[in-house]
């Protein structure tokens, strides 16, 4: 079944209209903590067209990735509490509160080796929403976790940008034919995670 191919080709067309700085921020912050299409395939080809606009482009999306990004850690934070009862229903509630405390006392206790996660995880593709999701939950505080997301985003819309403005259009034809193949195994290595984290 193919998904990504197609999120792929509409972000594509959105990269070609005349408010394509719009739908990219606006694409940067939901995908911080929802949806499932990294803003770096919008930034491909608008680099591409724009050269050399590519490090504004890498700002405005790294800019709204913050904020979507605040968003997410809210959501954790709330939608687990809210969720607690009907946790509490399933059994898993004593099990998945010990991982919180424990989580989040050694985020209290050690609060930067939360943002040198958060920065180290920009080299793996783990989806921002789920450090944002994980780290509300454990409460990790706010400013170790935007300086980690910061970090470890920047470090991607820049370094995508910066090939594509220096490969230029073969740079994205190849992002544009593996697309596919990433997407589906960013599902599985957040499924691995789940289920690892779930076992233990």
């Amino acid at each position: 079944m193919k998904l990504f191919r197609p999120l792929y080709e509409w972000a594509l067309k959105w990269a070609a209209k005349p408010l394509a700085e719009l739908w990219l921020g606006v694409l940067s912050f939901f995908e911080a903590f929802i949806f499932p299409v990294a803003p770096e395939i919008m930034l491909a080809p608008m680099t591409l067209a724009r050269p050399r606009m590519w490090w504004i482009f890498s700002s405005i999306s790294l800019a709204c990735s913050l904020l979507g990004s605040l968003v997410g850690y809210a959501l954790g934070h709330y939608a687990f509490d809210a969720l607690k009862p009907l946790l509490a229903r399933l059994g898993w509630l004593p099990h998945l509160q010990a991982l919180v405390q424990q989580f989040g006392a050694d985020a209290v206790q050690h609060p930067w080796k939360a943002f040198w996660l958060l920065v180290a995880a920009g080299f793996v593709p783990i989806p921002m929403k789920v450090a944002s999701w994980a780290c509300g939950i454990v409460g990790v505080p706010v400013l170790p976790f935007l300086g980690g997301i910061a970090v470890g985003r920047g470090k991607r819309v820049y370094l995508v940008s910066g090939v594509i403005r220096l490969g230029g259009e073969r740079a994205e034809k190849a992002l544009h034919k593996h697309i596919e193949t990433a997407g589906w195994i960013i599902v599985a290595i957040v499924v691995v995670l789940a289920v690892y984290f779930w076992l233990r």
